[in-house]
This record gives C-alpha cells, structure tokens and sequence, in this order.
C-alpha cells in the first residue's frame, strides 16, 4: 500500500507534539514534594 502525504504528515505531527510535551512536563520547577500539612483540630 502506498502511502500519500497527508498520512507522513499526521505522523510527523503527533511525533512533534509528543516529544514537546515530554519535554514540557508539568512546567512546575523544583523539587516535587507534597506541602506540609498544618491544618490542626482547632480549626474547624
């Protein structure tokens, strides 16, 4: 089967956009660490 353009194009394109969003990632910078947690019992 022959493929035509349009199908290397789609391919191209979901290649380029998965490798932008690897690098991407979260755009968060730093250390990924939960907050501490300082809600007490007295407020509620």
């Amino acid at each position: 089967m022959k493929c035509c353009w349009a199908q290397y194009l789609l391919w191209l394109v979901i290649a380029v956009l998965g490798t932008g969003s690897l690098l991407s990632a979260c755009g968060q910078k730093g250390d990924l660490v939960r907050p501490a947690e300082t809600a007490t019992s007295s407020d509620y």
